[in-house]
């Protein structure tokens, strides 16, 4: 006859080895393709940690389906971690954080992690521009017209001149997120043709730039960053990573 023996509490240790360094929370729109991909290039160190969690949202692009995020903000960033404690949070979602005001997604975002530090696309936008020492900025975007003149008025709310402003004019998250390398770079050498700015920003989390952009500023003199991309430094930055990453391009040469 078999015998069942059922041994429990068994002594075990712990160590430091989640987010030993850094817990890094990430809201995603649920119809992104892109900024979690991004951000792997970036936080690959050791004990560094970023947690994701999706938040429903139309894959249009309007300023109605942008607003309509807001309400959910706070329950899907409280889905990160529940009852514990992150470093850095971060909402993905630049053209929402434009409609809904950048101070009012960090508040929602505090409003579920009151320890985090927190960011979004413009606030960390904003910090790369300090950064870089941009006051004019060449934007490029792939909204629609009515969410460009919010971006636009957004971005010149925050103190820095608008030279020049491209659109690929395409709503569709799916869509955006395949727009190619070689589309954005004919993009942005055309924005910026025959005039002087300080910075290149590429608004959208949907799209791809990360691993181009150094290409990119080498090719049109001037600093290149996206929504990830400052994004990413910025959460960086705001967990108190000095790091220069090579090849990630000028803005993470940047303290």
């Amino acid at each position: 006859m078999s015998t069942f023996e059922l041994i429990e509490n068994l002594p075990f240790t712990t160590e430091s080895a989640i987010g030993s360094v850094a817990r890094i929370g990430l809201v995603v729109l649920a119809s992104d393709y892109t900024v979690e991909n991004e951000f792997r290039q970036v936080f690959n160190q050791p004990g560094v940690d970023v947690f994701h969690a999706r938040i429903s949202n139309a894959p249009n692009i309007t300023p109605q389906t942008l607003a309509a995020m807001g309400p959910s903000i706070t329950e899907t960033a409280g889905r990160l971690l529940p009852g514990d404690k992150l470093d850095v949070l971060a909402y993905g979602c630049t053209s929402a954080s434009m409609v809904l005001g950048p101070q009012k997604v960090n508040g929602l975002l505090n409003d579920a992690k009151p320890e985090a530090k927190v960011t979004n696309p413009v606030t960390a936008a904003f910090a790369a521009f300090e950064a870089l020492g941009a006051r004019r900025i060449a934007v490029l975007t792939p909204y629609r017209s009515d969410v460009n003149q919010i971006v636009r008025a957004g971005i010149e709310a925050g103190g820095y001149e608008v030279v020049v402003f491209g659109s690929f004019n395409e709503e569709l998250d799916p869509v955006v997120a395949s727009i190619d390398a070689d589309s954005l770079k004919a993009a942005i050498r055309t924005i910026l043709d025959g005039r002087q700015v300080d910075a290149v920003f590429v608004s959208c989390t949907s799209v791809r730039l990360m691993h181009v952009v150094s290409q990119i500023e080498a090719e049109v003199g001037v600093p290149v960053t996206s929504s990830n991309h400052a994004m990413a430094w910025h959460c960086l930055r705001l967990a108190g990573d000095d790091s220069v990453l090579p090849g990630m391009g000028r803005l993470f040469e940047r303290l």
